[in-house]
C-alpha cells in the first residue's frame, strides 16, 4: 500500500503543479544522493505517437541503509520505467494486492513497479557501466507517461545523476523537429502571447482613462496600473518560457523573469484587493490599524509563497520534501485568500452603520451594493482559480491541459475588467454623488438589507 500511495500522491502533486508554472524544462539533470525511497517520480509528459523518452544515468552507486535487514543490494531490482495514464490504475491495483498479502520477512520480494507487466521498462542499474548508460524509448501508444524510478528493495539506498529528455517529433521536409512541450501544452506560447497583448492594450486604455480623468484619479489607480503592467510582463515571459522550452527543452532564463514578474504581480493583486476592500482612496484617505495589519500579513505571506513556488518549480517531484513544499504553498495561498475577505466585510459593516447616522442613505446604499458585489466577485474568482480549476484539471484529458490555462486567464481577465470598470476614475462618481430625490427610497432598502454580513 505504501508504494501505491507514493505513486498516487506524486502524480496528483505533479498535476497540481501545472497550475503554478507555465512550462518546465523537458531536459533536466537531477542528482539523487543516498535516497532510500521505493518510488521516485521524475517527470510527466504527454506523448504523441513516435515521441521519445531518453534516460541517462551516470555516477550510479548503491548501499545498504543503516539498520536494513537486507544482506546485499541487487542492482537488477532498481531501475526506471514509464507508466502511462491508461495503465496507472492497473499498476495501482497490483500494489494494493501485494500490500494485502506481503511477503514473509519484508524487505525484498513482493510486487514492485519495476516488474509490473503494465509498466514500460527503460533501464536497470545493473545495466549501467562505470562510465554511465543511456536508453531511448520510442512511444507507440500516445498517452501521458510518468518517468518513475523504482527500488524493489526496502532498505537499499541509491546515489546517481539522472538526465531525462522527453520530446515529440514533428515531421517536416528535413525529417523531423523535436518538440519539447507535452501534447497538452503545445498551444501555450500562442495563448500567453495573446494574453500579454490583451493586457498591454488594457494598460494603454487604463492610462488613457486616468489621463483624461486626471482630476478624479486617485493613488489606487496608479497601483492598479502597475498591476496591469506586471501581469502583462508575466504573461509575456510565460510565452517566451514556453517557446524556448518547446524548441530547446530549457527556458534559457525566461523562467527566472517569469518568477520575478509573477512575484510583483502576486503582491500587487492582493494589495489592490485589500486596498479596495478597505475603501482606501474611495471612502477614506487613510487605513486603520487593523487594515494595516492585514496588509502586513498578506504581503510577507506573498513573498514566502513566491519563494516556495520557486523551490517546488525548480526542484521538481524528485525532491524528498517536494510534496511537503506543495502543501506549504497551498496553505499559504489559502491564508492569503481568506485574509483579503476581512477588509471587504469591515467596509460593508461600516457603510451599514454610517447609513443609520449620516442621513445619506442613497449614497451609502450604492456604496454598499458595490462592495457587496466586489466581495462576491473576489470570492468567486479565488474559489474558481484555486479549487474549480484543480478539479477540472483532474478530469481533463492530457491532450487538452492547455484548456486549464485558458480558463484561469479568462477568469482573471473577467475579474480585472470588473474591478477596473467599477473603480475607474470618473467625474461625479455615481457612488459618491447622489441626487436628493433618491434618499427616501434608499433609506427603505437599507432597512430591509440590515441583516446581511
Amino acid at each position: 500500500m505504501g508504494t501505491s500511495v507514493a505513486v498516487a500522491v506524486a502524480v496528483a502533486a505533479t498535476a497540481a503543479l501545472l497550475l503554478g508554472r507555465v512550462a518546465h524544462a523537458e531536459i533536466k539533470t537531477t542528482s539523487i544522493v543516498s535516497d532510500p525511497r521505493l518510488i521516485i517520480l521524475f517527470e510527466q509528459f504527454g506523448f504523441a505517437s513516435g515521441g521519445r523518452a531518453t534516460v541517462s544515468i551516470s555516477r550510479a552507486a548503491w548501499q545498504l541503509r543503516r539498520g536494513s535487514r537486507l544482506k546485499s543490494v541487487d542492482p537488477n531490482l532498481m531501475g526506471f520505467v514509464l507508466v502511462s495514464g491508461a495503465q496507472f490504475p492497473k499498476v495501482n491495483n497490483q500494489t494494493e494486492y501485494a500490500a494485502a498479502d506481503p511477503p514473509p520477512g519484508g524487505g525484498g520480494g513482493g510486487f514492485c513497479v519495476l516488474t509490473s507487466d503494465f509498466a514500460l521498462p527503460v533501464l536497470r542499474l545493473n545495466d549501467v557501466a562505470p562510465g554511465g548508460a543511456s536508453t531511448t524509448v520510442t512511444i507507440d501508444d500516445p498517452d501521458e507517461y510518468a518517468v518513475v524510478f523504482s527500488n524493489c528493495q526496502d532498505g537499499a539506498e541509491v546515489t546517481m545523476d539522472v538526465r531525462t529528455e522527453m520530446y515529440n517529433v514533428r515531421r517536416d521536409a528535413s525529417g523531423g523537429i523535436r518538440d519539447y512541450l507535452p501534447v497538452g501544452l503545445q498551444p501555450l506560447p500562442a495563448i500567453y502571447a495573446g494574453v500579454s497583448a490583451v493586457y498591454l492594450a488594457f494598460l494603454a486604455g487604463w492610462v488613457w482613462t486616468c489621463c483624461r480623468q486626471r482630476a478624479t484619479a486617485e493613488r489606487i489607480h496608479a497601483v492598479m496600473g502597475a498591476l496591469l503592467l506586471f501581469k502583462a510582463l508575466k504573461t509575456a515571459c510565460a510565452a517566451e518560457d514556453a517557446w524556448f522550452v518547446e524548441r530547446t527543452g530549457t527556458p534559457h532564463g525566461w523562467d527566472v523573469a517569469f518568477y520575478v514578474f509573477g512575484f510583483f504581480k502576486g503582491i500587487l493583486l492582493f494589495t489592490v484587493i485589500v486596498l479596495i476592500g478597505t475603501g482606501w482612496s474611495f471612502l477614506k484617505p487613510y487605513l486603520q490599524e487593523r487594515e494595516k495589519s492585514v496588509l502586513m500579513i498578506v504581503i510577507p505571506l506573498q513573498v514566502i509563497e513566491n519563494l516556495v513556488l520557486v523551490v517546488i518549480g525548480e526542484t521538481g517531484p524528485t525532491g524528498k520534501d517536494w510534496i511537503l513544499w506543495n502543501q506549504v504553498f497551498l496553505l499559504i495561498d489559502v491564508i492569503c485568500c481568506c485574509s483579503v475577505f476581512f477588509p471587504i466585510i469591515w467596509s460593508i459593516r461600516g457603510l451599514r452603520e454610517a447609513s443609520k447616522t449620516d442621513g445619506k442613505a442613497a449614497r451609502n446604499l450604492r456604496k454598499l451594493t458595490l462592495f457587496k458585489r466586489f466581495y462576491l466577485v473576489v470570492v468567486g474568482y479565488l474559489y474558481f482559480t484555486r479549487i474549480i480549476v484543480s478539479a477540472f484539471l483532474a478530469v481533463l484529458n492530457y491532450k487538452y491541459q492547455w484548456g486549464v490555462n485558458v480558463a484561469v486567464e479568462g477568469a482573471s481577465l473577467a475579474f480585472y475588467l470588473f474591478v477596473f470598470y467599477n473603480f475607474k476614475p470618473v467625474e461625479k462618481n455615481p457612488y459618491l454623488y447622489i441626487a436628493d430625490e433618491e434618499e427616501e427610497a434608499a433609506g427603505g432598502e437599507l432597512e430591509m438589507d440590515d441583516g446581511a454580513f
